[in-house]
């Protein structure tokens, strides 16, 4: 902790004390919270940024969208719309954020939606001729004015809530008390290869409660590298001088799977709008070699004038176990909160 987060300790407290009472208040309904009659999942974390939110919706939408329509619900951080908005063949990460366009190119066959209205933003979804069936809220934890049928909590594996503290001294938006109203809490990020004695240790960490499950999952990374047109396999390139790039929160995993000695890094902010001056310096710094970035960052730069050296890495959260019984626990509530 910085000098600086520990002279702030103050305002963390009373940070802390406004968004206990506002818990307080919707727990006891004194402020209202809309549920509403179809599955609606709710995912999103304590602390700000960097716990893997994307590629665990993504997983979800595979594990639903074979069964049921599925619908995205984001607020479409840093774009440049207002209001709800359903995404279309006219839409971009602009329009939409780079999260939800990118849901959007990666699953032609559900809806993609966003408003920093929840309860609108459902509201409208369920106005639509083909409604959805389940809806994915992503990053809505905090946002308790929808009462989500279920609550997945992350917590990234080297930043867990129980070692952190409000912000701005720590990086939690809410008390550690907060991961109570999770049906199931899942650490990210994870070493592929974390035993069953380390697993303990952190569940012993968490205290969860005696109807909350615990899940283990890693970031597992693409053997192969895409453009708009080309495919290559890491192992072709992985000793070859080139440019990454990211504008993610927690870059680090990303460079390290790639990296070699003769490679350089460029680092920008998380859900960071390249400018035409960002663009030429990225490409003077390239020359004509290949620029490697994130799904989430391609997005945002695919149709740019780096667009002929660029490609991404995908990437996927993947279960240290258990994986079958997670889906059938998410199974299961869909199904018992679908209408007949």
């Amino acid at each position: 902790m910085n000098l600086l987060r520990k002279i702030l300790f103050p305002f963390a407290i009373l940070y802390g004390f406004i968004t206990s009472v506002r818990n307080y208040l919707f727990d006891k309904g004194i402020l209202k919270s809309n549920a509403f009659d179809i599955p609606v999942i709710a995912v999103g974390n304590l602390s700000v940024g960097g716990t893997g939110k994307t590629p665990q919706i993504e997983y979800l939408i595979r594990l639903l969208s074979d069964k049921y329509k599925v619908a995205t619900l984001s607020r479409g951080y840093k774009r440049k719309s207002e209001g709800f908005v359903l995404a279309g063949a006219a839409s971009n990460a602009e329009i939409l954020g780079d999260e939800p366009f990118q849901f959007y190119q990666k699953f032609p066959n559900i809806q993609v939606a966003v408003d920093a209205d929840r309860t609108n933003g459902i509201t409208q979804l369920l106005s639509q001729n083909e409604k959805p069936q389940v809806i994915l809220l992503d990053d809505a934890y905090q946002h308790r004015k929808v009462k989500a049928g279920f609550y997945i909590l992350l917590s990234s594996y080297d930043d867990l809530y129980a070692d952190d503290f409000m912000l701005p001294t720590g990086n939690l938006r809410e008390s550690r008390s907060g991961a109570t109203r999770a049906n199931l809490i899942i650490v990210t990020k994870c070493p592929k290869d974390l035993n069953a004695e380390k697993q303990e240790q952190i569940r012993l960490k968490l205290k969860p409660t005696s109807s909350q499950q615990i899940y283990f999952t890693f970031i597992d990374y693409d053997d192969s590298i895409y453009g708009k047109e080309q495919k290559i396999a890491v192992n072709e390139i992985k000793n070859e001088s080139k440019l990454l790039l990211a504008g993610i929160a927690k870059p680090k995993p990303f460079f390290d799977y790639l990296k070699n000695e003769k490679d350089e890094t460029l680092i920008f902010p998380d859900h960071h709008h390249f400018s035409d001056s960002d663009l030429d310096s990225i490409q003077s710094k390239a020359g004509s070699k290949k620029i490697i970035t994130t799904e989430k960052d391609f997005v945002r730069l695919k149709d740019s004038k780096l667009a002929s050296q660029l490609y991404y890495l995908p990437i996927k959260s993947t279960f240290i176990g258990h994986s079958q019984n997670f889906d059938a626990t998410v199974l299961e509530y869909v199904k018992s909160n679908s209408e007949a």
